[in-house]
């Protein structure tokens, strides 16, 4: 295997979007990485608080609730999606992508969770404008509504790659709640530490809330990473 690969390299709306694979001798391993434009975006190194995304949202869930309805926003890699669909309780994982090549790079193969996400008939992928379909007619039937809503697209409420059509503040939120059934959760992934005006805003809309830190090693220093999951649960 080469030391270094772009896999694919595309234009978006954002700016351009790549996936390469590069030999990392310090792990012993291939790493594969999303950057967008110049700004590194994910990595399968670090994966840790995108499973918890998942699993922290469906665990506030009852056991008796099934099937579930989970919305997420933002495919990425991947991993979120997997952890979501590893719950036996889920009928239903949607996953809205504005990044045409991401979809793509699942399809294709390039991504490796892919062919077993598209493998599950749970799994639907649409592209799509997360925040716009939030704001506008919801994320299905304008009546439709959802036991669990993800997001992971931003680095954090305050730190955005793009528009968020003001999802992020109070009458967002609102919006968002509205799409959840009777005690569904939202939860919502950040890469800064918890921001008390934003925990405060999502509980105001949902009816409770609390910022989850998720910390484990990092595998180049052995130093612990931190990062912040936000949990919201409507009456």
């Amino acid at each position: 295997m080469p030391l270094f690969e772009e896999l694919d390299y595309a234009p978006t709306p954002l700016g351009p979007v790549s996936l390469r694979r590069r030999h990392e001798p310090r792990l012993g391993r291939d790493v594969l990485e999303v950057l967008l434009r110049d700004e590194h975006l994910m990595s399968d190194v670090f994966t840790a608080s995108e499973v918890a995304l998942g699993e922290l949202a469906l665990a506030r869930l009852p056991d008796g609730a099934a099937p579930l309805s989970v919305v997420v926003g933002g495919l990425g890699l991947g991993y979120t999606a997997r952890a979501v669909l590893s719950d036996p309780r889920v009928g239903r994982c949607r996953v809205i992508e504005y990044l045409d090549p991401v979809i793509g790079w699942h399809r294709d193969g390039l991504a490796p969770l892919g062919p077993d996400l598209f493998a599950d008939p749970r799994f639907e992928v649409v592209q799509g404008d997360f925040f716009a379909m939030a704001m506008g007619d919801g994320f299905g039937a304008p009546d439709e509504r959802h036991d669990a809503v993800l997001i992971d697209i931003d680095h954090a409420p305050d730190r955005l790659l793009g528009e968020d059509g003001g999802f992020y503040a109070a009458e967002g939120l609102a919006r968002l709640a509205s799409r959840l059934r009777p005690g569904g959760v939202a939860a919502l992934w950040s890469d800064d530490a918890p921001d008390e005006g934003f925990t405060r805003r999502f509980g105001a809309a949902l009816g409770t809330a609390e910022a989850t830190l998720v910390t484990w090693p990092n595998p180049y220093t052995g130093e612990a990473v931190t990062q912040t999951v936000y949990l919201a649960r409507g009456g």
